[in-house]
Protein backbone atom coordinates (compact mmCIF):
# COMPACT_ATOMS: atom_id res chain seq x y z
CA UNK A 1 0.00 0.00 0.00
CA UNK A 2 1.04 3.57 -0.47
CA UNK A 3 2.40 5.40 2.53
CA UNK A 4 -0.04 8.34 2.55
CA UNK A 5 -3.68 7.62 3.24
CA UNK A 6 -6.61 9.39 1.64
CA UNK A 7 -8.36 11.57 4.24
CA UNK A 8 -11.95 10.82 5.20
CA UNK A 9 -14.50 13.60 4.82
CA UNK A 10 -16.06 12.73 8.16
CA UNK A 11 -18.32 15.80 8.24
CA UNK A 12 -20.04 15.05 4.96
CA UNK A 13 -23.65 13.86 4.99
CA UNK A 14 -22.20 10.49 3.94
CA UNK A 15 -18.67 10.22 5.40
CA UNK A 16 -16.32 8.94 2.72
CA UNK A 17 -12.84 8.90 1.27
CA UNK A 18 -13.96 8.34 -2.33
CA UNK A 19 -14.50 11.96 -3.33
CA UNK A 20 -18.30 11.93 -3.33
CA UNK A 21 -18.38 15.73 -3.37
CA UNK A 22 -16.77 15.63 -6.82
CA UNK A 23 -19.51 13.42 -8.29
CA UNK A 24 -22.77 15.21 -7.69
CA UNK A 25 -24.93 12.66 -9.50
CA UNK A 26 -23.58 9.76 -7.42
CA UNK A 27 -23.79 11.84 -4.26
CA UNK A 28 -27.47 12.62 -4.88
CA UNK A 29 -28.24 8.97 -5.61
CA UNK A 30 -26.63 7.78 -2.36
CA UNK A 31 -28.24 10.60 -0.37
CA UNK A 32 -31.57 9.46 -1.81
CA UNK A 33 -30.84 5.88 -0.62
CA UNK A 34 -29.69 7.01 2.83
CA UNK A 35 -33.19 7.69 4.28
CA UNK A 36 -34.32 4.23 3.15
CA UNK A 37 -31.37 2.70 4.94
CA UNK A 38 -32.13 4.67 8.12
CA UNK A 39 -35.77 3.60 7.95
CA UNK A 40 -34.68 0.00 7.58
CA UNK A 41 -32.42 0.45 10.63
CA UNK A 42 -35.30 1.89 12.66
CA UNK A 43 -37.68 -0.90 11.59
CA UNK A 44 -35.36 -3.93 11.62
CA UNK A 45 -32.24 -2.89 13.53
CA UNK A 46 -31.86 -3.43 17.31
CA UNK A 47 -35.25 -3.38 19.03
CA UNK A 48 -34.08 -1.39 22.05
CA UNK A 49 -31.43 1.07 23.26
CA UNK A 50 -31.34 2.82 19.88
CA UNK A 51 -31.07 6.25 21.46
CA UNK A 52 -28.64 5.36 24.25
CA UNK A 53 -25.00 6.43 23.94
CA UNK A 54 -22.88 3.38 23.05
CA UNK A 55 -19.08 3.22 23.18
CA UNK A 56 -18.53 2.59 19.46
CA UNK A 57 -15.58 2.84 17.15
CA UNK A 58 -15.99 4.86 13.97
CA UNK A 59 -13.60 5.18 11.06
CA UNK A 60 -12.08 8.63 10.67
CA UNK A 61 -9.31 7.57 8.27
CA UNK A 62 -8.14 4.35 6.65
CA UNK A 63 -4.64 4.53 8.14
CA UNK A 64 -3.48 2.31 10.99
CA UNK A 65 -3.87 5.02 13.64
CA UNK A 66 -7.12 6.59 12.53
CA UNK A 67 -9.54 4.07 11.08
CA UNK A 68 -11.03 3.33 14.53
CA UNK A 69 -12.03 6.28 16.71
CA UNK A 70 -13.84 5.43 19.99
CA UNK A 71 -16.55 7.53 21.61
CA UNK A 72 -20.08 7.29 22.99
CA UNK A 73 -22.65 7.80 20.23
CA UNK A 74 -26.30 6.86 19.80
CA UNK A 75 -26.67 4.41 16.95
CA UNK A 76 -28.97 6.52 14.73
CA UNK A 77 -26.18 9.14 14.82
CA UNK A 78 -23.48 6.64 13.86
CA UNK A 79 -21.37 7.88 10.96
CA UNK A 80 -22.05 5.21 8.36
CA UNK A 81 -20.03 5.90 5.27
CA UNK A 82 -17.96 4.64 2.36
CA UNK A 83 -14.30 3.75 2.92
CA UNK A 84 -11.80 2.18 0.56
CA UNK A 85 -8.22 1.28 1.38
CA UNK A 86 -5.80 3.42 -0.56
CA UNK A 87 -4.84 2.16 -4.01
CA UNK A 88 -1.69 0.13 -4.51
CA UNK A 89 0.44 1.85 -7.17
CA UNK A 90 0.69 -0.11 -10.43
CA UNK A 91 -1.34 -3.01 -9.05
CA UNK A 92 -1.75 -5.92 -11.45
CA UNK A 93 -4.14 -8.86 -11.52
CA UNK A 94 -2.51 -11.79 -9.69
CA UNK A 95 -4.43 -14.75 -11.12
CA UNK A 96 -6.59 -16.08 -13.92
CA UNK A 97 -6.49 -15.45 -17.63
CA UNK A 98 -5.73 -11.74 -17.10
CA UNK A 99 -2.78 -12.40 -14.79
CA UNK A 100 -0.22 -9.62 -15.13
CA UNK A 101 -2.68 -7.12 -16.63
CA UNK A 102 -3.25 -3.79 -14.89
CA UNK A 103 -6.05 -3.98 -12.33
CA UNK A 104 -9.33 -2.58 -13.65
CA UNK A 105 -10.55 0.77 -12.38
CA UNK A 106 -13.86 0.39 -14.24
CA UNK A 107 -16.05 -2.68 -14.77
CA UNK A 108 -15.04 -4.67 -17.86
CA UNK A 109 -18.18 -4.96 -19.97
CA UNK A 110 -17.89 -8.72 -20.45
CA UNK A 111 -17.85 -9.28 -16.66
CA UNK A 112 -20.52 -6.78 -15.69
CA UNK A 113 -23.18 -9.38 -14.86
CA UNK A 114 -20.85 -11.63 -12.84
CA UNK A 115 -19.43 -8.75 -10.81
CA UNK A 116 -22.86 -7.40 -10.07
CA UNK A 117 -23.97 -10.82 -8.83
CA UNK A 118 -20.96 -11.11 -6.52
CA UNK A 119 -21.70 -7.70 -5.01
CA UNK A 120 -25.38 -8.46 -4.51
CA UNK A 121 -24.78 -11.79 -2.76
CA UNK A 122 -22.12 -10.32 -0.47
CA UNK A 123 -24.14 -7.20 0.22
CA UNK A 124 -27.28 -9.19 1.06
CA UNK A 125 -25.56 -10.95 3.96
CA UNK A 126 -24.76 -7.70 5.78
CA UNK A 127 -28.24 -6.42 6.72
CA UNK A 128 -29.40 -10.02 7.13
CA UNK A 129 -27.24 -10.58 10.20
CA UNK A 130 -28.51 -7.35 11.78
CA UNK A 131 -32.07 -8.59 11.30
CA UNK A 132 -31.18 -11.98 12.78
CA UNK A 133 -29.69 -10.36 15.89
CA UNK A 134 -32.15 -7.51 16.50
CA UNK A 135 -33.72 -8.92 19.69
CA UNK A 136 -30.46 -9.93 21.41
CA UNK A 137 -29.97 -6.55 23.07
CA UNK A 138 -32.85 -7.39 25.42
CA UNK A 139 -30.96 -10.36 26.88
CA UNK A 140 -27.33 -9.16 26.80
CA UNK A 141 -25.29 -10.84 29.57
CA UNK A 142 -23.47 -7.55 30.31
CA UNK A 143 -23.09 -4.01 29.02
CA UNK A 144 -19.72 -5.09 27.60
CA UNK A 145 -21.48 -7.72 25.50
CA UNK A 146 -24.30 -5.39 24.50
CA UNK A 147 -21.74 -2.91 23.26
CA UNK A 148 -20.00 -5.63 21.22
CA UNK A 149 -23.32 -6.65 19.68
CA UNK A 150 -24.04 -3.06 18.67
CA UNK A 151 -20.53 -2.65 17.26
CA UNK A 152 -21.05 -5.72 15.09
CA UNK A 153 -24.46 -4.40 14.02
CA UNK A 154 -23.30 -0.94 12.95
CA UNK A 155 -20.33 -2.40 11.08
CA UNK A 156 -22.55 -4.84 9.22
CA UNK A 157 -24.58 -1.78 8.28
CA UNK A 158 -21.44 -0.08 7.00
CA UNK A 159 -20.51 -3.18 5.02
CA UNK A 160 -23.89 -2.88 3.32
CA UNK A 161 -22.97 0.71 2.47
CA UNK A 162 -19.71 -0.56 0.95
CA UNK A 163 -21.51 -2.83 -1.51
CA UNK A 164 -24.25 -0.28 -2.20
CA UNK A 165 -21.64 2.34 -3.10
CA UNK A 166 -20.07 0.00 -5.66
CA UNK A 167 -23.46 -0.89 -7.13
CA UNK A 168 -24.45 2.78 -7.43
CA UNK A 169 -21.07 3.95 -8.69
CA UNK A 170 -20.44 1.28 -11.33
CA UNK A 171 -23.77 -0.30 -12.32
CA UNK A 172 -26.18 2.55 -12.96
CA UNK A 173 -29.91 1.89 -12.72
CA UNK A 174 -29.41 -1.86 -12.30
CA UNK A 175 -27.16 -1.20 -9.32
CA UNK A 176 -29.61 1.26 -7.76
CA UNK A 177 -32.39 -1.32 -8.09
CA UNK A 178 -30.16 -3.95 -6.48
CA UNK A 179 -29.42 -1.61 -3.58
CA UNK A 180 -33.12 -0.99 -3.00
CA UNK A 181 -33.88 -4.72 -3.07
CA UNK A 182 -31.31 -5.38 -0.32
CA UNK A 183 -33.59 -3.44 2.01
CA UNK A 184 -36.70 -5.26 0.75
CA UNK A 185 -35.51 -8.82 1.40
CA UNK A 186 -35.60 -9.80 5.08
CA UNK A 187 -34.07 -12.63 7.07
CA UNK A 188 -36.54 -15.51 7.43
CA UNK A 189 -39.24 -13.81 5.34
CA UNK A 190 -41.31 -16.55 3.69
CA UNK A 191 -42.08 -14.45 0.62
CA UNK A 192 -38.84 -12.50 0.19
CA UNK A 193 -36.02 -14.14 2.19
CA UNK A 194 -32.31 -13.42 2.15
CA UNK A 195 -30.35 -15.07 -0.65
CA UNK A 196 -28.23 -17.49 1.42
CA UNK A 197 -29.80 -20.06 3.73
CA UNK A 198 -27.63 -19.42 6.81
CA UNK A 199 -28.89 -15.83 6.85
CA UNK A 200 -32.49 -16.95 7.20
CA UNK A 201 -31.79 -18.92 10.38
CA UNK A 202 -32.79 -17.41 13.71
CA UNK A 203 -30.25 -16.13 16.23
CA UNK A 204 -32.47 -16.44 19.31
CA UNK A 205 -29.87 -16.45 22.08
CA UNK A 206 -26.37 -15.30 22.90
CA UNK A 207 -24.78 -18.73 22.56
CA UNK A 208 -26.07 -18.75 18.99
CA UNK A 209 -24.70 -15.24 18.52
CA UNK A 210 -21.23 -16.23 19.68
CA UNK A 211 -21.32 -19.29 17.43
CA UNK A 212 -22.55 -17.17 14.51
CA UNK A 213 -19.80 -14.60 14.91
CA UNK A 214 -17.19 -17.33 15.24
CA UNK A 215 -18.29 -19.60 12.40
CA UNK A 216 -20.47 -17.61 10.00
CA UNK A 217 -18.54 -14.34 10.22
CA UNK A 218 -15.43 -16.44 9.58
CA UNK A 219 -17.02 -17.47 6.30
CA UNK A 220 -17.35 -13.74 5.67
CA UNK A 221 -13.63 -13.36 6.28
CA UNK A 222 -12.82 -15.92 3.60
CA UNK A 223 -15.31 -14.56 1.09
CA UNK A 224 -14.05 -11.01 1.58
CA UNK A 225 -10.42 -12.12 1.40
CA UNK A 226 -11.17 -13.86 -1.92
CA UNK A 227 -12.86 -10.73 -3.25
CA UNK A 228 -9.94 -8.61 -2.04
CA UNK A 229 -7.87 -10.43 -4.66
CA UNK A 230 -10.22 -9.21 -7.40
CA UNK A 231 -8.85 -7.61 -10.52
CA UNK A 232 -11.63 -5.02 -10.14
CA UNK A 233 -9.61 -2.63 -7.99
CA UNK A 234 -12.46 -0.72 -6.27
CA UNK A 235 -13.85 -4.05 -4.99
CA UNK A 236 -10.42 -5.15 -3.81
CA UNK A 237 -9.87 -1.91 -1.91
CA UNK A 238 -13.37 -2.04 -0.40
CA UNK A 239 -12.87 -5.58 0.92
CA UNK A 240 -9.44 -4.72 2.29
CA UNK A 241 -11.04 -2.15 4.58
CA UNK A 242 -14.01 -4.39 5.46
CA UNK A 243 -11.66 -7.11 6.68
CA UNK A 244 -10.33 -4.76 9.35
CA UNK A 245 -13.82 -4.57 10.81
CA UNK A 246 -14.62 -8.26 10.27
CA UNK A 247 -11.76 -9.23 12.59
CA UNK A 248 -13.64 -7.75 15.56
CA UNK A 249 -16.72 -9.84 14.79
CA UNK A 250 -14.70 -13.06 14.94
CA UNK A 251 -13.03 -11.83 18.15
CA UNK A 252 -16.49 -11.46 19.71
CA UNK A 253 -17.31 -15.04 18.76
CA UNK A 254 -14.01 -16.60 19.80
CA UNK A 255 -13.88 -14.87 23.17
CA UNK A 256 -17.62 -15.28 23.76
CA UNK A 257 -17.55 -19.06 23.33
CA UNK A 258 -14.31 -19.12 25.32
CA UNK A 259 -15.98 -17.36 28.24
CA UNK A 260 -18.89 -19.84 28.13
CA UNK A 261 -16.39 -22.72 28.19
CA UNK A 262 -14.52 -21.13 31.10
CA UNK A 263 -17.72 -20.82 33.16
CA UNK A 264 -18.79 -24.35 32.22
CA UNK A 265 -15.50 -25.75 33.51
CA UNK A 266 -15.76 -23.71 36.70
CA UNK A 267 -19.27 -25.04 37.42
CA UNK A 268 -18.22 -28.63 36.62
CA UNK A 269 -15.36 -28.36 39.11
CA UNK A 270 -17.42 -26.59 41.76
CA UNK A 271 -20.20 -29.18 41.67
CA UNK A 272 -18.23 -32.26 40.54
CA UNK A 273 -20.64 -33.09 37.73
CA UNK A 274 -21.03 -32.87 33.95
CA UNK A 275 -24.69 -31.95 34.36
CA UNK A 276 -24.45 -28.29 35.24
CA UNK A 277 -27.77 -27.18 33.78
CA UNK A 278 -29.34 -27.20 37.25
CA UNK A 279 -26.65 -24.72 38.32
CA UNK A 280 -27.38 -22.25 35.54
CA UNK A 281 -24.65 -23.39 33.17
CA UNK A 282 -24.36 -24.77 29.63
CA UNK A 283 -22.92 -28.29 29.56
CA UNK A 284 -20.27 -29.52 27.15
CA UNK A 285 -22.66 -31.72 25.19
CA UNK A 286 -24.88 -28.73 24.43
CA UNK A 287 -21.87 -26.68 23.36
CA UNK A 288 -20.88 -29.49 20.99
CA UNK A 289 -24.36 -29.56 19.45
CA UNK A 290 -24.27 -25.82 18.80
CA UNK A 291 -20.84 -26.16 17.19
CA UNK A 292 -22.11 -29.00 15.01
CA UNK A 293 -25.03 -26.88 13.81
CA UNK A 294 -23.25 -23.61 13.15
CA UNK A 295 -20.19 -25.18 11.53
CA UNK A 296 -22.27 -27.31 9.16
CA UNK A 297 -24.59 -24.45 8.17
CA UNK A 298 -21.56 -22.23 7.53
CA UNK A 299 -19.91 -24.89 5.34
CA UNK A 300 -22.90 -24.68 3.00
CA UNK A 301 -22.16 -20.99 2.37
CA UNK A 302 -19.15 -21.99 0.26
CA UNK A 303 -21.37 -23.72 -2.30
CA UNK A 304 -20.99 -27.04 -4.10
CA UNK A 305 -17.64 -28.83 -4.16
CA UNK A 306 -17.26 -28.18 -7.89
CA UNK A 307 -18.64 -25.10 -9.58
CA UNK A 308 -18.30 -23.71 -13.09
CA UNK A 309 -19.27 -20.28 -11.70
CA UNK A 310 -16.32 -20.33 -9.30
CA UNK A 311 -14.04 -21.41 -12.15
CA UNK A 312 -15.33 -18.62 -14.36
CA UNK A 313 -14.89 -16.00 -11.62
CA UNK A 314 -11.29 -17.11 -11.11
CA UNK A 315 -10.41 -17.30 -14.80
CA UNK A 316 -11.91 -13.84 -15.32
CA UNK A 317 -9.86 -12.38 -12.45
CA UNK A 318 -12.95 -11.47 -10.41
CA UNK A 319 -12.50 -13.64 -7.30
CA UNK A 320 -9.26 -15.29 -6.24
CA UNK A 321 -8.29 -17.71 -3.51
CA UNK A 322 -7.48 -16.90 0.09
CA UNK A 323 -4.00 -15.32 0.11
CA UNK A 324 -3.71 -15.89 -3.62
CA UNK A 325 -0.26 -14.45 -4.14
CA UNK A 326 1.30 -16.71 -1.47
CA UNK A 327 0.21 -19.86 -3.32
CA UNK A 328 3.01 -21.87 -4.89
CA UNK A 329 1.47 -22.56 -8.30
CA UNK A 330 1.02 -20.79 -11.62
CA UNK A 331 -2.20 -18.97 -10.52
CA UNK A 332 -3.82 -20.12 -13.76
CA UNK A 333 -4.78 -23.67 -12.68
CA UNK A 334 -5.53 -24.85 -16.21
CA UNK A 335 -3.82 -28.22 -15.82
CA UNK A 336 -3.98 -28.73 -12.06
CA UNK A 337 -6.30 -31.04 -10.15
CA UNK A 338 -7.25 -31.78 -6.55
CA UNK A 339 -9.36 -34.34 -4.71
CA UNK A 340 -12.93 -33.54 -3.67
CA UNK A 341 -15.22 -35.61 -1.41
CA UNK A 342 -18.26 -37.44 -2.73
CA UNK A 343 -20.55 -40.33 -1.88
CA UNK A 344 -20.42 -43.40 -4.15
CA UNK A 345 -22.12 -46.76 -3.54
CA UNK A 346 -22.98 -45.92 0.05
CA UNK A 347 -19.48 -44.91 1.03
CA UNK A 348 -17.65 -41.61 1.38
CA UNK A 349 -14.76 -41.41 -1.04
CA UNK A 350 -12.89 -38.86 -3.15
CA UNK A 351 -12.51 -38.12 -6.82
CA UNK A 352 -10.05 -36.07 -8.77
CA UNK A 353 -11.43 -32.81 -10.14
CA UNK A 354 -9.94 -29.85 -12.02
CA UNK A 355 -8.64 -27.37 -9.47
CA UNK A 356 -10.40 -24.56 -11.32
CA UNK A 357 -13.83 -26.04 -10.75
CA UNK A 358 -12.96 -27.13 -7.18
CA UNK A 359 -12.19 -23.64 -5.87
CA UNK A 360 -15.16 -23.70 -3.49
CA UNK A 361 -13.77 -26.81 -1.86
CA UNK A 362 -10.33 -25.24 -1.57
CA UNK A 363 -11.81 -22.20 0.19
CA UNK A 364 -13.97 -24.40 2.42
CA UNK A 365 -10.90 -26.45 3.37
CA UNK A 366 -8.97 -23.28 4.29
CA UNK A 367 -11.94 -22.15 6.37
CA UNK A 368 -12.26 -25.45 8.24
CA UNK A 369 -8.54 -25.42 9.07
CA UNK A 370 -8.93 -21.90 10.47
CA UNK A 371 -11.90 -22.94 12.63
CA UNK A 372 -9.72 -25.47 14.44
CA UNK A 373 -7.75 -22.68 16.13
CA UNK A 374 -10.64 -21.64 18.36
CA UNK A 375 -11.43 -25.20 19.36
CA UNK A 376 -7.82 -25.74 20.34
CA UNK A 377 -7.99 -22.74 22.69
CA UNK A 378 -11.30 -23.83 24.18
CA UNK A 379 -10.01 -27.38 24.61
CA UNK A 380 -7.05 -26.18 26.64
CA UNK A 381 -9.59 -24.95 29.18
CA UNK A 382 -11.71 -28.10 28.92
CA UNK A 383 -8.64 -30.28 29.55
CA UNK A 384 -9.03 -29.41 33.24
CA UNK A 385 -12.16 -31.59 33.31
CA UNK A 386 -11.11 -34.18 30.74
CA UNK A 387 -13.46 -33.03 27.95
CA UNK A 388 -12.96 -31.65 24.45
CA UNK A 389 -14.91 -30.13 21.58
CA UNK A 390 -14.56 -31.26 17.96
CA UNK A 391 -15.58 -30.09 14.52
CA UNK A 392 -17.98 -32.55 12.90
CA UNK A 393 -17.19 -34.29 9.62
CA UNK A 394 -17.63 -31.98 6.61
CA UNK A 395 -20.52 -34.14 5.39
CA UNK A 396 -22.55 -33.73 8.59
CA UNK A 397 -25.90 -31.91 8.31
CA UNK A 398 -25.20 -30.51 4.87
CA UNK A 399 -27.86 -29.01 2.60
CA UNK A 400 -25.56 -27.98 -0.27
CA UNK A 401 -23.14 -30.02 -2.37
CA UNK A 402 -22.32 -33.71 -2.61
CA UNK A 403 -23.54 -34.53 0.91
CA UNK A 404 -26.93 -32.80 0.69
CA UNK A 405 -28.92 -36.01 0.07
CA UNK A 406 -27.04 -38.12 2.61
CA UNK A 407 -27.00 -38.54 6.36
CA UNK A 408 -23.48 -38.42 7.80
CA UNK A 409 -22.62 -38.75 11.48
CA UNK A 410 -20.27 -36.24 13.15
CA UNK A 411 -17.50 -38.88 13.02
CA UNK A 412 -18.00 -39.43 9.28
CA UNK A 413 -20.20 -42.54 8.98
CA UNK A 414 -22.94 -42.78 6.36
CA UNK A 415 -26.27 -43.46 8.03
CA UNK A 416 -29.71 -44.67 7.03
CA UNK A 417 -32.74 -42.49 7.71
CA UNK A 418 -33.56 -44.63 10.73
CA UNK A 419 -30.05 -44.39 12.16
CA UNK A 420 -30.01 -40.62 11.67
CA UNK A 421 -33.40 -40.15 13.30
CA UNK A 422 -32.38 -42.32 16.24
CA UNK A 423 -29.31 -40.24 17.09
CA UNK A 424 -29.82 -36.75 15.68
CA UNK A 425 -30.93 -35.47 19.10
CA UNK A 426 -27.43 -36.29 20.37
CA UNK A 427 -25.81 -34.24 17.61
CA UNK A 428 -27.94 -31.15 16.97
CA UNK A 429 -29.65 -28.82 19.46
CA UNK A 430 -33.07 -30.10 20.48
CA UNK A 431 -36.04 -28.01 21.51
CA UNK A 432 -35.14 -28.88 25.11
CA UNK A 433 -31.54 -27.72 24.63
CA UNK A 434 -32.63 -24.44 23.08
CA UNK A 435 -35.25 -23.89 25.79
CA UNK A 436 -32.61 -24.33 28.50
CA UNK A 437 -30.20 -21.92 26.80
CA UNK A 438 -32.99 -19.38 26.30
CA UNK A 439 -33.98 -19.75 29.96
CA UNK A 440 -30.55 -18.36 30.90
CA UNK A 441 -30.97 -15.29 28.72
CA UNK A 442 -31.81 -12.62 31.27
CA UNK A 443 -30.47 -9.18 30.43
CA UNK A 444 -27.85 -7.69 32.76
CA UNK A 445 -27.57 -3.90 32.56
CA UNK A 446 -25.56 -2.91 35.63
CA UNK A 447 -21.96 -1.89 34.76
CA UNK A 448 -19.50 -4.60 35.77
CA UNK A 449 -22.10 -7.30 36.36
CA UNK A 450 -22.05 -10.48 34.23
CA UNK A 451 -24.72 -13.16 33.77
CA UNK A 452 -23.94 -16.40 35.56
CA UNK A 453 -23.70 -18.68 32.51
CA UNK A 454 -20.42 -17.23 31.21
CA UNK A 455 -17.20 -15.83 32.66
CA UNK A 456 -16.36 -12.13 32.58
CA UNK A 457 -14.07 -10.87 29.81
CA UNK A 458 -10.38 -10.75 30.62
CA UNK A 459 -10.01 -7.14 29.44
CA UNK A 460 -12.25 -4.25 28.44
CA UNK A 461 -12.58 -2.43 25.13
CA UNK A 462 -9.92 0.04 24.01
CA UNK A 463 -8.12 0.08 27.36
CA UNK A 464 -11.33 0.72 29.29
CA UNK A 465 -12.09 -1.37 32.40
CA UNK A 466 -14.51 -4.27 32.22
CA UNK A 467 -16.99 -2.38 34.44
CA UNK A 468 -17.00 0.70 32.18
CA UNK A 469 -20.40 2.12 31.14
CA UNK A 470 -20.15 0.80 27.56
CA UNK A 471 -23.85 1.55 27.08
CA UNK A 472 -25.22 4.51 29.03
CA UNK A 473 -28.70 3.70 30.23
Amino acid sequence: MSGAFTPVDIDAKIPNNVGLADDRRLQRALENWQPRFLQWWRDLGPVAFKENPVYLRTAVSVGRDGWANFDHVSMPEYRWGVFLADPEPDRTIAFGDHRGDAAWQEVPGEYRSDLRRLLVVQGDTEPASVEQQRHLCLTAPSLYDMRNLFQVNVEEGRHLWAMVYLLHRYFGRDGRDDADEMLERHSGDLDNPRILGAFNEQTPDWLSFYMFTYFTDRDGKYQLASLRESGFDPLSRTCDFMLKEEAHHMFVGATGVGRVVERTVQLMKDHDTDDISRYGGIDVDTLQKYINFHFSVSLDLFGAETSTNAANYFAAGLKGRFKEESRADDHLLHDLTRMVPEVVDDRITQREAPMLTALNETLREDYADDCVGGLNRWNRTLAEVGRELKLPHIGFNRAVGNFRDHHVSPDGRLLSDAEWNADVANWLPTAHDRAHVESLMAGVTEPGRIAGWLAPPSTGIHQQPVDYDYVRL
